[in-house]
């Protein structure tokens, strides 16, 4: 079992990193004409990292009070696991390479929240990677030894809670920082 603690940003997004924020409020956005398909198409991915998150966190519940095969839970944990680790390091690979340029070149101000929005990438890859290495050990364990494999399941649970709290902080800011600027310049369209 891993023995890895986390320390997550629970504070709301610093003041920098909302200069927008107030004048394109969440409610507003899709209603704005400078809200296009690319800029949903992004929220829409987020969306379905955080289900992914969730379904994980929920088949673990259901797996640890046996109400889901250990076999059934293990190919699922595969499927839905791997599936969220690969496209969060595609996803926010592109992002630091790609679209986080963009907006900064389009408005400074981005910068202030980068810095944050980097670090929390950092401290991501570290969470995907201590869940990936639980993952597979709890998969191996299926085959070999149930009893330690739902004590390892029991870890992998935190490991998962983890990741959905930290989905849902960050990419909340990420998208309360983002956002404004491209309804703001008309970025994406």
């Amino acid at each position: 079992m891993l023995d890895t603690t986390y320390t997550i940003r629970d504070t709301d997004m610093p003041e920098e990193m909302r200069f927008l924020l107030d004048t394109y409020p969440r409610n507003t956005w899709e209603a704005h004409p400078g809200f296009k398909d690319k800029t949903r198409q992004w929220l829409n991915a987020h969306q379905n990292f955080r289900a992914l998150a969730e379904r994980l966190c929920s088949d673990t519940e259901l797996m640890l009070d046996r109400k889901m095969a250990l076999d059934d839970y293990t190919t699922r944990l595969s499927f839905l696991g791997g599936r969220l680790v690969g496209n969060l390091h595609g996803h926010h690979g592109w992002e630091d390479h790609n679209y986080f340029p963009e907006l900064s070149a389009v408005d400074a101000r981005f910068d202030a929240g980068l810095e944050v929005l980097e670090k929390d990438h950092a401290d991501l890859d570290v969470v995907l990677d201590d869940f990936t290495r639980q993952a597979n050990r709890v998969i191996k364990l299926a085959t070999l030894d149930e009893t330690q494999a739902y004590d390892e399941a029991g870890a992998l649970y935190g490991q998962v809670q983890v990741i959905e709290m930290f989905l849902r902080r960050h990419l909340g800011d990420e998208e309360d920082l983002a956002v404004p600027i491209i309804l703001h310049h008309r970025l994406r369209g």
